[in-house]
């Protein structure tokens, strides 16, 4: 955020916007087309005084409206937004698309926005391709804010480039609604720079971290009333009967001393170490230092930071997240240099100096009363110390071994494990990991890695790691592997190329590297069978040295597999064969649309959902999360209704939430993440429907026999 746009903004909000007029949505005289949209005859006025015309989006596959100039093209040079004064109708958010066509061929912008029910307000549009990344957040201010006694909207997202000295047309549509959808439009203006864009990011943050152009019942104004929130609901005791581990004395089992895997009577379970039964019920990342958000480069979104002195001091730091091989934080700015932890602050400002060991006293015994019996991955490990609650342990493999790029890449490239540094990596973190904690019977298992680009989206998705490891160097451990074996299981290259309908005069093209593998196709089957081998032999390399790691350094406690996120029958299958659990990352309403429930059946073998969640954007943090809800009032539903298919299935042995903590309102350190999906707020107040709606959940299931 540089000084000089500030200024400009405080000088165009000081007074009326020096707009240019595109069109009059209330006159007569205005240049539309209506497609499947209807206008009332008569203008309407709004409680300000000002002049509406409604307009109603008629049930078809894109009703529309269309405004043109009177003749020509307009002229937007020097011009930074498109203004429009719109108003939903309806008593519910509806969706609302504008495109701003060009003169060329390619010169367009796109933008969708939800318009909330409500008064009216200026819905803003950039008139160039614009992000929240560009300012440090995966997801930008969604809901209109109060400026000069102004109700906004920005558009955050805007894509495509457009030519501003031709501009065809503006257009208006909704995306196939299902009934009628009446929204009330004014004046459609273009105004110089990004007044509004720039105004949505500004102080946007207070002293405790929360948004400011919002209200919610947990927020707070002063720290009484933050210390009071904090401990004001007292724990609700627990679900009693159960073993020291939490497990279910009624399913009673075999008793190893460890927590094992059992089936009994057709269902899959995990074991407490006493022998009874323990669906696990737990909270990924529940810790103190993981909500920090980087200020430098954007100090003007933080109102009333701390000095960086004093007491103060110990929650500023500096940090540096770039990294070009990872797809997830791919365009944004404002990625290292200085950053803040609110939560820390805020835990300091209830519990003074000794802060860290109130809050994992406090959030023990809040994960006790609302009915979770695992401190799940990525959490304190003095928390685990602590012996209130079985846990589970992260294996980060890392090191300079080879990798493998298969387009999806979101989090880094695949491993190599053909790579023999990859198994000397694998040895150390396994080693690393089980320190400490071997011979600890309240130890669940390990998790190794963390959603591994084993496919990528499209429709040739699932071949991607084989076109990606025979695209690789020359020098590539696992495309050598590769190679190799289609040199022994075809014997000569003309064999290969007629099965797999491609030119290949010799041997020399495939070992060259960068070779353009072919994409699966009906006429030639063979390639979907070698990619299919091939991506069974480099799921059985990767998981064949991590399980043998794991049980070199711990031979008494579970693999709990590599959290899938993306990944292939393949990998799955062999995953299976290796791993005591199978584990994914199942965003969706309930699990069995999120992986294939059937498959694992038949591979007969237990699976842990190590993360879900569900979010909203009305509690601060402007993302919803990978799986939304309306409202805050929904999570709670839909908790519920996720764990109670979660029961229902024989192989599922618990579920994991994501996360304990709501994310920064501008975004977290690693990839500008900025959900609202947490147990407690940054000011870590809980949020008092949920968690109820939760524990009841959760001890309806501990309840069961």
């Amino acid at each position: 955020m540089k000084r000089a746009w500030l200024l400009a903004v405080a000088t165009l909000f000081a007074a009326p916007l020096m707009a240019t007029e595109v069109a009059d949505m209330t006159a007569a005289s205005a240049h539309l087309d209506l497609q499947h949209v209807t206008r009332i005859a008569a203008p309407e006025t709004a409680q300000d005084g000002v002049r509406q015309q409604r307009y109603t989006f008629q049930p078809a596959v894109q009703p529309q409206i269309t405004v043109m100039p009177a003749q020509g093209t307009w002229n937007w040079q020097g011009q930074g937004e498109l203004h429009l004064r719109v108003q939903n109708a309806m008593p519910w958010a509806v969706t609302l698309a504008i495109d701003i066509e060009g003169a060329d061929a390619g010169s367009h912008l796109h933008a969708v926005v939800a318009l909330p029910a409500g008064p009216a307000q200026i819905l803003a549009v950039p008139l160039r391709a614009s992000s929240p990344l560009a300012f440090g957040m995966q997801v930008g201010p969604t809901r209109p804010f109060e400026d000069g006694g102004r109700r906004m909207l920005v558009a955050t997202v805007v894509e495509g480039t457009l030519d501003l000295s031709a501009v065809r047309d503006v257009r208006l549509s909704m995306p196939a609604p299902q009934a009628a959808q009446s929204i009330l439009l004014g004046q459609l203006d273009v105004v110089a720079d990004e007044p509004v864009l720039h105004e949505a990011y500004t102080g946007i943050v207070d002293r405790y971290g929360q948004y400011t152009r919002g209200d919610w019942p947990e927020k707070v104004a002063d720290d009484a009333t933050l210390r009071a929130a904090v401990v004001r609901v007292p724990p609700v005791a627990p679900a009693g009967g159960e073993d020291r581990y939490g497990g279910s004395p009624g399913i009673h089992l075999q008793a190893t001393g460890w927590f094992h895997v059992q089936k009994a009577k057709g269902r899959w379970w995990l074991v407490t170490p006493e022998g009874n039964g323990f669906f696990s019920l737990g909270v990924n990342t529940v810790r103190s230092d993981d909500v920090r958000t980087y200020v430098q480069g954007r100090e003007s979104m933080f109102r009333d930071l701390p000095p960086d002195s004093g007491a103060w001091a110990a929650f500023y730091g500096t940090g540096d997240n770039r990294n070009a091989e990872q797809g997830a934080g791919a365009g944004r700015c404002c990625n290292h240099g200085r950053w803040f932890d609110f939560y820390a602050a805020n835990l300091y400002r209830v519990d003074g100096r000794d802060w860290l060991a109130a809050w994992r006293m406090r959030t023990l015994a809040r994960l006790h009363a609302w009915g979770f019996n695992t401190i799940a991955n990525w959490s304190d490990p003095e928390l685990d110390a602590m012996h209130q609650l079985p846990y589970t342990r992260s294996m980060d493999i890392r090191g300079d071994f080879g990798n493998v790029a298969t387009g999806y890449d979101w989090w880094g490239r695949m491993p190599d494990p053909f790579d023999p540094r990859f198994g000397q990596a694998a040895d150390t973190a396994a080693a690393r990991a089980a320190q400490g904690v071997r011979d600890d019977p309240w130890l669940l298992g390990y998790f190794a890695d963390n959603e591994l680009s084993w496919a990528a989206p499209g429709p040739n998705g699932r071949w991607a790691l084989a076109v990606g490891t025979l695209h690789g160097e020359a020098r590539s451990a696992a495309r050598q592997a590769f190679v190799a074996d289609l040199k022994r299981e075809y014997g000569t290259p003309d064999k290969l190329a007629k099965a797999w309908g491609i030119a290949l005069a010799s041997w020399g093209a495939l070992d060259a590297g960068n070779f353009p593998a072919p994409e699966p196709d009906e006429a030639h089957p063979a390639i979907a069978a070698d990619y299919s081998a091939w991506l069974r032999r480099y799921a059985a390399q990767y998981f064949r040295i991590v399980a043998a790691a794991i049980h070199r350094h711990d031979p008494h406690h579970l693999y709990l597999g590599s959290r899938f996120a993306v990944s292939t029958p393949e990998a799955i299958e062999v995953c299976a064969r290796y791993c005591d659990v199978v584990s994914f990352n199942v965003y969706a309403d309930v699990p069995e649309h999120g992986f294939d429930a059937a498959a694992m059946h038949k591979l007969d073998k237990p699976v842990i959902i190590s993360e879900f969640h569900f979010g909203s954007n009305d509690r601060g943090p402007f993302g919803q999360g990978v799986v939304s809800v309306e409202s805050e009032g929904q999570r709670g539903a839909a908790y519920a209704r996720y764990l109670q298919a979660a029961a229902a299935d024989p192989d599922i042995v618990g579920t994991h939430w994501f996360e304990y903590v709501d994310e920064p309102v501008t975004g977290r350190l690693l990839d500008g993440e900025n959900g609202h999906f947490g147990l407690v707020g940054i000011t870590d107040i809980p949020f008092a429907g949920f968690v109820e709606a939760v524990h009841k959940a959760n001890a309806e299931w501990r309840r069961r026999p």
